[in-house]
């Protein structure tokens, strides 16, 4: 089985769901600590041919607290206004705002931050069609929380008896093969390749969130790019 894990992002971008599609199972890692600065409360859309954040704010979110322990505060009707207004023309708006104007109803100011990411993941990879099965660390891992890194990891794919692990590009940085080998697991990291397609007629802007992705692709043209990746 393939396996992995990763912190819950809003609306992340299509490299996220490349990492989905990869595995059997996907676990959010909600009960970490909160990355100022990254992309667990915001993502980029394209407004008027230019990259515009969309973010979710926070009351009193810190580093020194975990993901799932932060609130959301404020209104989100201009989020909405906003994606709505970017988007009318694209063609697939009528199939997709439905989706996100669903996900953004979740949202009060008793919402956690990580509740409201993962739903918005969770819903988006029901429209795409992908199969992967979802856990949340927090709720079936709790009894590893005091592990450190890779032990953590290790453990977690030790419980579902999986020899295979796969994190995205970044964990390069942190994560060694043969830490994970020791324990008969295989580390892969997921090397995204972005596949270009046409927004409004304007040259090509990439990274943006899956928002963007899906407003001008259907969930058939998507899979293909879902599968556009190296393991590395």
């Amino acid at each position: 089985m393939r396996l992995a894990i990763m912190q819950p992002y809003f609306f992340p971008y299509i490299g996220y769901f490349q990492l989905i599609n990869a595995v059997n199972k996907f676990v959010f890692y909600d009960d970490v600590n909160y990355i100022k600065g990254g992309w667990i409360n915001r993502n980029n859309i394209l407004v008027n041919g230019e990259k515009i954040y969309i973010t979710l704010n926070l009351k009193e979110s810190s580093s020194f607290k975990k993901i799932n322990q932060i609130y959301i505060i404020g209104k989100t009707e201009k989020l909405k206004k906003t994606i709505k207004q970017s988007y009318s023309k694209a063609p697939y708006f009528d199939q997709v705002f439905p989706v996100i104007e669903e996900i953004i109803l979740y949202i009060n100011n008793s919402s956690l931050i990580s509740e409201i990411a993962i739903i918005s993941v969770i819903k988006t990879s029901e429209y795409l069609g992908l199969k992967t099965v979802f856990e949340i660390s927090s709720d079936k891992y709790y009894e590893t929380k005091s592990l450190e890194k890779s032990e953590r990891l290790i453990k977690i794919c030790k419980l579902n008896n999986t020899d295979t692990y796969i994190n995205s590009i970044g964990g390069k940085e942190l994560y060694k093969k043969e830490t994970f080998i020791k324990d008969k697991i295989d580390l892969f990291f997921l090397q995204s390749k972005i596949t270009e397609y046409e927004q409004f007629g304007n040259d090509f802007i990439p990274y943006l969130s899956i928002i963007d992705v899906m407003m001008f692709n259907s969930p058939v043209e998507i899979q293909e790019m879902l599968n556009q990746y190296k393991l590395l």
